[in-house]
């Protein structure tokens, strides 16, 4: 995956958001729904093309994960790009279904690589512990969870378990992947008004089904099932823990991704692809 368009292409950024309800996922499947499926297809009616241009995403949703603020990229010919560069985002908004948005297409500086460039993503995910469930208006979006939550017992957690760590407790784990990860941050807060709890999760990036875990533990100590060490002992254990809820994927959003400065992303996209150990870790 290069961090730079073939010579006659463009690489072009695109920042977008979708709901993921009706999604099986981000990436592509033949008999499937998917977000990547609708873009690109969009991408290829638009500009009359007869090749589909792939997009490279920023962190691959699971399916029924929203996302405010995903961010991909797509090489584009650079004929193409410049007959369609102005009507573009009308173009594809007339033709994408109402679930997914770009918001923003433009080239992206050198070195730009909507993945391996990045330097944190930040996901949100909310939960309601109201007795009567969940605000009709908002229930694509929170999960209901049927005990109380005690917000200070998850933020005691939560605090044990931010810094450089293995996840693989966390992760479903995949051949030749690290489940190593800096978690940066990891907090609660609920709102006055309408009770809802929300996490901030946001790390360098995120193995498989980590933040879904993550929060999982977290309603076990919030609902007084687990004290708040929990959390922290199965993280130091190192091996999947069945103990731990994977919760289900609806309350869940991709609120932002972050990058460097230009000069700096061909350096970060480098770095990001060096398979990482924890200092002191053996070799072997």
């Amino acid at each position: 995956m290069s961090d730079q368009a073939e010579p006659g292409f463009v690489r072009v950024r695109l920042d977008l958001s979708y709901d993921g309800r009706d999604f099986s996922g981000w990436a592509k499947q033949t008999s499937r729904r998917t977000v990547q499926g609708e873009i690109e297809e969009a991408l290829r009616t638009v500009t009359r093309s007869s090749v589909t241009y792939d997009l490279t995403v920023a962190g691959r949703t699971d399916a029924g994960v929203h996302a405010r603020g995903q961010v991909a990229h797509v090489d584009l010919p650079e004929a193409v790009w410049g007959e369609h560069e102005e009507k573009l985002l009308r173009r594809l908004a007339g033709r994408l279904p109402l679930d997914v948005r770009i918001w923003r297409a433009a080239p992206a500086p050198a070195g730009f690589n909507a993945r391996f460039s990045a330097l944190w993503r930040r996901y949100a995910y909310r939960v309601g512990d109201r007795p009567g469930g969940v605000d009709p208006l908002t229930r694509g979006h929170v999960l209901w969870h049927d005990r109380p939550l005690d917000l200070d017992a998850m933020n005691e957690a939560a605090a044990l378990m931010v810094g450089e760590h293995d996840f693989a407790a966390y992760c479903k784990k995949r051949e030749g992947a690290t489940t190593i990860r800096t978690l940066q941050k990891l907090s609660w807060v609920r709102d006055a008004e309408s009770g809802v709890l929300t996490a901030t999760v946001q790390a360098d990036a995120f193995c498989h089904n980590m933040v879904r875990a993550l929060i999982g533990a977290a309603l076990f100590v919030g609902d007084g099932r687990r004290p708040a060490s929990w959390p922290a002992e199965v993280l130091a254990a190192k091996v999947r823990d069945p103990g731990v809820h994977v919760v289900r994927p609806h309350g869940l959003t991709l609120e932002e991704v972050a990058y460097p400065a230009d000069d700096l992303l061909a350096a970060r996209a480098e770095e990001a692809r060096n398979v990482r150990t924890l200092p002191g870790a053996g070799c072997c």
